[in-house]
C-alpha cells in the first residue's frame, strides 16, 4: 500500500519547493522540474520516460525507496503536491594556491564559527588540503602561481563534490581562494553540460601575461572558459570546463582597473555580463531574474554559483585582499541567492576570499554568514 502525501513530505523534509503535482487521471497540472510535461498522462508505459525527465522525482524516488508509481498514484487520489527541501553539505577547500597565504586559508572556519552550519542545518562533508607545497615562483612556460598543484587540487576537490552529489546533496565548497572553482566545474563537467552563475567584484578574466602576479584567483573565470594554459583549461580532456553561452557574469566593478592592465575584456565574449552599473540600473532582484533566465535552458542539468565576497560592498566586507569601492549590501546578497535557489536549477556553491585576519571582532562573518543562509533558505 503507497504512503500518504502527508507522510512523503514529512520525509522528505519541511519545504515550499514544488516538484510535481498531478489529478486523478495521472496528467500532470504543474511541474517545475520540464513544463513541457505538464498535460500529459504518465501512468503504464510512460512512467519511466517521467522519471527520465524529471530530476527530482528521481531524486525522490532513491531517498525513500518508494515505486515512482506509488508516489504519482497517491499524489493523484489525495489531489496533493509533492515537496522537497535542499540539504546542504559543507565540504572546506581552503586552498590558497591561487592566490598568497594572508589569511583566506582560515574562511572556512571563522564562517562555521560564525555559525554556517547551524543557519543552512548542513551536513559536514570534511576538509581538503592541498597535496603540493605553495611555492612564489611564476612557471616560466605558463607565467601562472602553482599550476601543478592547482590542477592536483581541482581533482581532489573534484572528487569531494561527485561524492556529496551522488549522495543527492547540495555541495557548499568553503575556499580559500577563487582557484577552487576549477575542481568544482571539472566534477560537474565529468556529468555533463551545466552552466556557472559568477558572482565577483572581479571578472577575474585576466591572461596570464596581462596579470602582474601569476595569481589564478585573478584569471580563474577565463580558465574555467578555456582561457589559458592546458595544464588547467584542459583537465581530463574536458575543455571548456563550462561554454561562454552557459555563464552569468554578475556584478562585477573592475572593468577600468582590468583594462589598464591589458586584461581580456568579458563583454567580448558570449557570456551573459552584468556589471554593477547594469545591475543597479535594473536594481537587484529584476536583473538577477533577468541574468538567470539564460541557465534554465533545457541544455544545461543546472548550475554552479560562485560567490566570491569581495562582490559586497567595500563598507561592509573591508575583509579581503583586493578592496574596491562599491558592491552589494548584505541585504542585496540574500535576494539574489534566493532568486537562484528558487530557480531550483542551482546544484552547488563556492563561497571565497574572505580574508578572517581582517575581521578583528568577528562581526564581518556574522554578517555575511547571516546573508548567505538567509538567501540560502528553503523554508
Amino acid at each position: 500500500m503507497p504512503l500518504s502525501a502527508n507522510h512523503i513530505k514529512r520525509r522528505v523534509w519541511k519545504t515550499s519547493a514544488q516538484v510535481v503535482a498531478f489529478d486523478r487521471r495521472g496528467i500532470i497540472l504543474a511541474n517545475d522540474v520540464d513544463q513541457k510535461l505538464v498535460g500529459h498522462d504518465f501512468f503504464g508505459e510512460n512512467v519511466q520516460m517521467f522519471i527520465n525527465h524529471n530530476t527530482e522525482l528521481n531524486r525522490l524516488t532513491i531517498f525513500l525507496e518508494i515505486k515512482a508509481e506509488c508516489i504519482i498514484q497517491d499524489l493523484c487520489n489525495n489531489r496533493n503536491i509533492l515537496t522537497y527541501k535542499i540539504r546542504y553539505s559543507i565540504i572546506d577547500a581552503p586552498s590558497i594556491l591561487g592566490l598568497r597565504p594572508t589569511g583566506v586559508e582560515s574562511l572556512p572556519e571563522a564562517l562555521k564559527a560564525a555559525g554556517l552550519l547551524e543557519g543552512l542545518n548542513a551536513e559536514y562533508a570534511g576538509r581538503l588540503q592541498p597535496s603540493l607545497q605553495y611555492s612564489t615562483e611564476r612557471d616560466q612556460k605558463t607565467l601562472l602561481l602553482n599550476a601543478e598543484p592547482i590542477r592536483s587540487f581541482s581533482l581532489q576537490l573534484a572528487a569531494a563534490v561527485r561524492k556529496v552529489l551522488d549522495d543527492n546533496m547540495f555541495p557548499v565548497v568553503l575556499g580559500g581562494d577563487c582557484s577552487i572553482l576549477l575542481g568544482t566545474l571539472l566534477s560537474l563537467r565529468r556529468l555533463g553540460r551545466y552552466g556557472l552563475f559568477f558572482i565577483d567584484g572581479h571578472a577575474d578574466f585576466y591572461q596570464p601575461q596581462a596579470s602582474t602576479t601569476g595569481e589564478v584567483a585573478d584569471m580563474d573565470l577565463a580558465i574555467v572558459s578555456g582561457r589559458g594554459p592546458d595544464i588547467l583549461t584542459d583537465i581530463d580532456n574536458l575543455k571548456p570546463l563550462v561554454r561562454d553561452e552557459d555563464v552569468v557574469v554578475f556584478g562585477y566593478r573592475d572593468a577600468e582597473q582590468s583594462a589598464s592592465y591589458g586584461s581580456q575584456n568579458v563583454k567580448e565574449t558570449n557570456m551573459h555580463v552584468f556589471d554593477l552599473s547594469k545591475v543597479r540600473e535594473l536594481k537587484v532582484s529584476p536583473a538577477a531574474s533577468l541574468a538567470v533566465t539564460s541557465l534554465l535552458k533545457d541544455e544545461l542539468a543546472g548550475f554552479w554559483i560562485h560567490l566570491d565576497a569581495d562582490v559586497l560592498d567595500d563598507k561592509i566586507m573591508p575583509a579581503v585582499d583586493y578592496r574596491l569601492d562599491g558592491g552589494f549590501s548584505f541585504t542585496e546578497l540574500s535576494e539574489l541567492l534566493r532568486i537562484l535557489i528558487a530557480s531550483k536549477r542551482a546544484v552547488g556553491i563556492t563561497i571565497t576570499i574572505f580574508n578572517p585576519s581582517l575581521d578583528q571582532d568577528g562581526s564581518i562573518a556574522k554578517n555575511f554568514v547571516s546573508s548567505i543562509a538567509s538567501g540560502l533558505q528553503n523554508t
